[in-house]
């Protein structure tokens, strides 16, 4: 059973900074850091992931940018009159929509699509997006650079010390390693569409799950991790958070001042990522903010760090019906997972 907001502990949220940290880390390994028995930390994450209130899983690496092979865009919908709810639940049953959120605003729903080229994308607005019956009109925003790669916005409950002791147990990037690019093969799919809703499933049950032997499940894991083919996540929900909101901003900059203005950008606290979009605006910002009136005062910031920015437009979410691969129920908590079968059908590789 789901509990009140008093169910999240400063233990839990020492334990959920540490697997943000080291999101494989054995219990064992993290008891040695932040104490308590490893039989303790594994009931409290248990206890944590069953009321939905946080959760671990991956996705591909290339969402983070630096891949090419996927092409993302954020699409605003209007929906009819009294069809908010419901269009916003059927997208996000469709393993690649990453991001649905319903909008203070002229758009009603705002929605990050992912699939496997432009081809698709297109299909996916025209057979499946546009033909919904309580959608209106929509109008997407193809991204043309992920600035980044970004890191999420970890808690803060560990000190220094304790933060490098913890990152110190999560796999290391090989020297030159860059992010993995091109279509998976079957086996690589296989292991992300298992470990997307548990990233902590150990190489035993990821061979079964997968139908691989165990050393080899082992060592394709190793060579995502050095490859960066993996985007681990550990989040708590959003609600439980000293920034509960999502805000949007719509930039205006110079051609010439996007790199370094998105860099300022992704300094800023509270930044979650930052997009080159086509459309009106160059650059879409997405935060985490504690209220809704300190929209304005990031706005603000950002305007005096680089004072060419012209923020255009500004937004918040009213509520958040989908965060990567969990879809969130009206009160916050996970509800469950939508596999992120991004590639969608592209040809398989092997």
């Amino acid at each position: 059973m789901r509990t009140a907001e008093s169910a999240v502990s400063e233990a839990d949220l020492t334990l959920i900074h540490a697997l943000q940290l080291a999101p494989r880390a054995s219990w064992a390994q993290l008891a040695e850091v932040i104490g308590h028995s490893p039989g303790t930390l594994a009931r409290r994450w248990a206890r944590l992931t069953e009321a939905g209130t946080a959760w671990s899983g991956v996705l591909p690496g290339a969402v983070r940018g630096g891949g090419t092979t996927l092409c993302s865009a954020w699409v605003h919908v209007r929906c009819t009159a009294g069809s908010v709810a419901a269009t916003a639940a059927e997208l996000a049953r469709d393993p690649g929509t990453l991001c649905v959120v319903h909008l203070a605003g002229a758009a009603d729903l705002l929605v990050f699509v992912t699939c496997y080229d432009t081809t698709a994308l297109d299909r996916y607005l025209g057979e499946r997006l546009h033909p919904l019956p309580g959608v209106r009109a929509t109008r997407a925003n193809l991204v043309t650079t992920m600035h980044g790669p970004v890191s999420p916005l970890h808690l803060d409950q560990l000190g220094p010390d304790l933060r490098r002791r913890v990152a110190s147990l999560a796999p290391r990037l090989s020297p030159g390693g860059t992010p993995q690019d091109g279509v998976p093969d079957a086996a690589d799919r296989a292991l992300l569409h298992a470990l997307a809703g548990d990233a902590r499933l150990g190489a035993t049950a990821l061979a079964k799950d997968c139908g691989l032997s165990e050393a080899t499940a082992r060592r394709r894991l190793d060579r995502l991790e050095s490859r960066s083919g993996l985007h681990y996540v550990v989040k708590l929900a959003p609600r439980f958070t000293s920034r509960p909101l999502l805000g949007f901003l719509y930039l205006n900059v110079p051609p010439e001042q996007v790199a370094q203005t998105a860099a300022a950008v992704l300094r800023q606290r509270g930044t979650r990522n930052v997009s080159s979009v086509t459309g009106p605006h160059n650059l879409l910002v997405c935060a985490w903010l504690r209220s809704p009136a300190q929209l304005a005062e990031y706005a603000e910031r950002l305007t005096r760090a680089v004072p060419s920015v012209r923020v255009t437009e500004t937004t918040l979410a009213l509520r958040i019906q989908k965060l990567g691969a969990q879809i969130l129920g009206p009160d916050g908590t996970r509800e469950r997972l939508v596999t992120p079968d991004l590639w969608g059908t592209a040809p398989l590789t092997g």
